[in-house]
């Protein structure tokens, strides 16, 4: 596909519990001319060999695994493969709250374009939220789970030991991270010092690489990608709340079906 630059907010010390936090930097498309190999460098500049990594987020269901369906009211459903294996408490608490009813006609209450949509704060500000076990709780950064575009993971307030009941979407058109993007490297490139095949699956998928290694990932929209894409365009005002109320009708955990 055509790539195009594309403006994103980059919200670097974290996607926040709050829309307090909404002077984030603008990240823009990159016109770099480094090279891929070049993206793989040591603190001392030295290029160095990764080796491939586990990349879980695009693995189907299995007929009868637990899935989470999110109902979204006048757009549809968004279905959502969780990873209990790799981020246990993450999905645990997931779909406690799902099967309580938490989440059910809450609001997506930030959707910032070509980044993300946020939900799952029965204060719809971005100030509230719990886990099922009442206060926060640490759901560490699971292994194999990357920000690709449809990667579903925790909102914190500085760190996963901060995971409560409020998720994004990772919501980025594919193919968007150019692996010539100078611009992103540059943002950290000693944390990030990806492995090519992760390199590659950004620049096929897209996603939002700067929030690896900060957030819970406990998840993985398999279908009803280009609602969360329709979604990732509604107005919004300075706050990037919708300006017209979108709302969970409900949050289901079944089993899947293969459907």
């Amino acid at each position: 596909m055509e790539r195009k630059n594309i403006m994103i907010k980059k919200r670097t010390a974290a996607i926040l519990l709050s829309t307090a936090f909404m002077a984030g930097a603008l990240f823009t498309g990159c016109k770099g001319e480094s090279t891929a190999d070049e993206l793989n460098v040591s603190s001392d500049g030295n290029s160095v060999t990764l080796p491939d990594a586990e990349i879980r987020n695009f693995e189907m269901p299995e007929v009868g695994e637990k899935i989470a369906v999110i109902t979204v009211k006048d757009y549809g459903e968004i279905k959502i493969k969780l990873f209990a294996d790799a981020a246990e408490k993450g999905v645990e608490n997931f779909t406690g709250l799902a099967d309580m009813g938490y989440y059910d006609e809450l609001i997506f209450h930030r959707i910032i374009p070509n980044f993300m949509i946020q939900g799952g704060d029965p204060k719809g500000n971005g100030t509230g939220g719990k886990s099922i076990w009442g206060d926060k709780f640490d759901g560490g950064v699971p292994e194999g789970l990357y920000h690709f575009s449809g990667a579903v993971a925790y909102a914190n307030s500085g760190s996963t030991a901060t995971d409560g009941s409020q998720f994004y979407i990772v919501n980025t058109p594919e193919g968007y991270l150019d692996s010539t993007c100078e611009e992103l490297m540059s943002y950290d490139i000693s944390k990030y010092n990806w492995p090519q095949n992760v390199i590659d699956m950004y620049n096929e998928k897209g996603g939002t690489p700067f929030l690896d290694g900060s957030y819970t990932v406990f998840g993985q929209v398999f279908e009803g990608l280009d609602i969360v894409r329709e979604l990732g365009n509604v107005e919004t005002d300075e706050n990037d709340k919708p300006l017209k109320q979108v709302q969970m009708e409900s949050v289901r955990i079944v089993e899947y079906t293969g459907e």
